[in-house]
């Protein structure tokens, strides 16, 4: 089943306690359509580049059954950029630069085989933009997956808002949760976001891993203990781009078939991590996927 992915493809700069990556490859739709990639066999991409974007890049991603129709490539722009250093517990960073660029104006356009997409993964972007890709739509997907963060909660809270009624599933940080819900509970906070639209809410809490609510429903997804962390940008991204590529390799949206999602998204996070930018999510194979999924399943399994 079709999955249309939407947010940046762009060039990051890294400084971690381990080191320092220059000018690689990133951005939200990149990390999401990889992990995606490997459950779903048709991605769909929602993007816009500058011409200084590397061809084989992109060629990669096509040769993963990527479907770039929908990346806009501008001539004689630049790409997105965003450089960032990590504090030493690698939880809390620091932005150095933003050069929006290319994003500064972007209107996403859907291609008409984009339309009838029978899943959305909204990737973080102003609100007015992912608005603008739901307007697009011909037939209503079985499920809108968003993410979105605390900047447009700060400067544009009605139109997120106007935005979350209209989704399925919400994707955000703990801090993110609290400051949209105004709860710090992160119960009472699940129980007033989804009465704002979305049936379903993902709190992504880090190394401390995750928690899906639905209704009166909740399940706890654990974070994969690892003994290194080189760069943790992209992983919330890849988190999300692992349950939805497994959602859409499904077509199942049901509360136990999302408690799955979540453990692949985990699982693909804890991949991501593992080495600068998208170098790690490019290596993967199904053998090393299911070895870690395995860990996973190890790590909560008991006997009571």
């Amino acid at each position: 089943m079709s999955l249309v992915v939407v947010g940046t493809v762009a060039f990051d700069e890294i400084e971690t306690p381990f080191g320092k990556a220059e000018r690689i490859v990133g951005g939200a739709a990149t990390y999401a359509s990889l992990a995606a990639s490997y459950f779903a066999s048709d991605i769909q991409v929602v993007s816009v580049v500058g011409d200084d974007f590397p061809t084989p890049v992109l060629e990669d991603m096509k040769n993963r059954g990527i479907n770039l129709d929908g990346l806009q490539v501008k001539e004689g722009e630049k790409s997105f950029f965003w450089a960032g250093r990590y504090h030493d517990n690698m939880n809390k960073r620091d932005t150095l630069d933003t050069q929006l660029n290319v994003l500064a104006d972007f209107d996403p356009v859907l291609p008409d085989s984009y339309k009838n997409a029978e899943f959305v993964m909204l990737g973080n972007l102003t609100p007015s933009v992912q608005m603008r890709v739901i307007e697009q739509l011909e037939t209503r997907p079985k499920l809108i997956a968003m993410d979105t963060m605390n900047f447009w909660m700060d400067i544009a809270m009605e139109e997120l808002k106007a935005v979350i009624a209209k989704i399925d599933m919400l994707i955000i940080n703990d801090e993110e949760a609290r400051q949209l819900s105004g709860e710090y509970s992160l119960v009472n906070a699940a129980e007033k976001i989804m009465a704002m639209g979305p049936k379903t809410l993902a709190i992504k809490k880090g190394e401390h891993g995750a928690l899906l609510f639905q209704g009166d429903e909740i399940f706890f997804a654990p974070a994969l203990p690892l003994a290194e962390v080189f760069d943790p940008t992209g992983a919330g991204d890849t988190f999300a781009g692992g349950m939805m590529g497994y959602i859409a390799k499904t077509g199942d949206t049901s509360f136990e078939n999302l408690k799955r999602a979540i453990i692949y998204g985990s699982a693909m996070a804890s991949f991501c991590v593992e080495k600068f930018g998208i170098e790690r999510m490019t290596e993967l194979d199904e053998t090393a996927i299911r070895e870690r999924l395995q860990r996973f399943v190890n790590l909560v399994r008991f006997d009571v």
